[in-house]
């Protein structure tokens, strides 16, 4: 990975200051660009809406109003009063994810949220109650968790035992039960098979198993078309750098023949993106405070670990790292260096699971260099385990 020329200018203006360097450099530019691009491209009716868990950090909401973003995706209250304090009006937000409270659901109704996607019976009975009582009727999607998942992705949400929707195969019993609750109205789906999704083929065939599911089901049920349908994200991230990146382009050509085999023109898509949006305009950047050669195998201790960047260790996987190199003098002769070998990377936590990268290639480093991991934008600090040791937070810097 090169590391970005405003980053490091900024970098090496931080270290400056004498202070141990721990923080995260934003740069949203790459995900307006992105979402720009993907308007441009997608089919008629479909809107990206950015998922905010992935980062809600003020800058990328701003990044998503200021692009064009038909809306945010929240799966909580707090995030949705950080989208609405960022700008957007709540009939721009979608609520999704398992377990809503009923204080959030109230708050959904009483400020007049898109849509609502219920996960269970239990969601829908407790959505058309609160509903009922406020005088309203509730737009929803039901959640579905389909019968089928995508063998390639990072993390499915879909096949065997998931807490997330309704089983499939419990859909002739369940959606009567929801098409009969008078203060909720029936959109359509959303299935959510995977994330992380580099393999374009495999996203499209998802695509095109949630169209016969909708299919079938205005075929058994009179009269209930299913207008709009939440595909969620699953768009990948080249974290590997294979140079295999997700092709959207070819995305946005199979949908729209999809779209046109099925007869669905006039309906609406919902695209839920977080990673893909914001993956590439963070970087986790962090001080080397020690190397120490363990048994014939280097380990580099870092200023920051899974406490401020856990995702590595989460998902047992390296994120592109480049070093930018400070000359330091070094403390005292035979102080241990790298040099053309593969080492490890880990934090000052008290745990062996403190791993920022394994078995990784690294030309040269010395202590009081900044380790640099790229692709940090997406689910990187609000992902971490902040309070463990209690070490102080990074510090977060938006570039101009």
């Amino acid at each position: 990975m090169h590391t970005p020329e405003n980053v490091e200018t900024r970098l090496r203006r931080l270290a400056a200051s004498g202070e141990t360097l721990n923080c995260y450099i934003y740069d949203t530019a790459p995900m307006r660009s992105k979402i720009t691009h993907l308007k441009e491209i997608m089919p008629a009716g479909v809107e990206i809406f950015y998922a905010m868990k992935a980062n809600p950090h003020t800058a990328f909401l701003a990044a998503a109003l200021e692009a064009g973003a038909k809306g945010i995706e929240i799966a909580s209250l707090g995030e949705a009063e950080k989208a609405v304090a960022a700008g957007f009006d709540p009939a721009r937000l979608i609520y999704t994810g398992p377990g809503k409270s009923p204080e959030e659901l109230q708050w959904a109704v009483n400020n007049g949220i898109r849509t609502v996607h219920i996960e269970s019976l239990t969601e829908a009975y407790r959505l058309n109650g609160i509903a009922a009582a406020a005088g309203k009727t509730q737009d929803v999607l039901l959640r579905i968790n389909a019968d089928f998942d995508i063998h390639e992705a990072q993390t499915t949400f879909s096949g065997g035992s998931k807490k997330f929707g309704v089983d499939e195969e419990k859909l002739a019993a369940v959606l009567p039960q929801i098409l009969a609750l008078k203060s909720l109205n029936f959109r359509g789906l959303h299935v959510y098979a995977a994330s992380g999704v580099l393999n374009v083929a495999n996203l499209l065939k998802n695509c095109e198993l949630v169209f016969g599911m909708a299919k079938q089901i205005e075929a058994d049920f009179a009269g209930v078309i299913c207008d709009t349908i939440d595909f969620g994200g699953g768009f990948g991230v080249d974290y590997l750098e294979t140079d295999h990146d997700f092709n959207p382009q070819a995305y946005a050509d199979g949908l729209q023949a999809l779209i046109d085999c099925y007869g669905f023109d006039g309906r609406t898509f919902f695209l839920e993106l977080g990673r893909y949006l914001a993956a590439d305009s963070g970087w986790f950047c962090t001080e080397i405070l020690d190397i120490k050669d363990s048994r014939g195998i280097k380990q580099v201790i870092c200023a920051g670990g899974i406490n401020h960047f856990r995702r590595p260790a989460a998902l047992a996987i390296n994120h592109p790292l480049a070093l930018v190199r400070m000359h330091r003098k070094k403390l005292f002769d035979g102080q241990e260096d790298i040099r053309a070998e593969s080492v490890y990377f880990g934090g000052p936590l008290c745990t062996g699971a403190d791993k920022l990268a394994n078995d990784v290639f690294v030309e040269a480093a010395d202590v009081g260099d900044i380790a640099v991991f790229g692709l940090a934008g997406a689910y990187g600090l609000t992902m971490s385990n902040m309070e463990f040791l209690s070490h102080e937070r990074p510090q977060e810097y938006v570039l101009d």
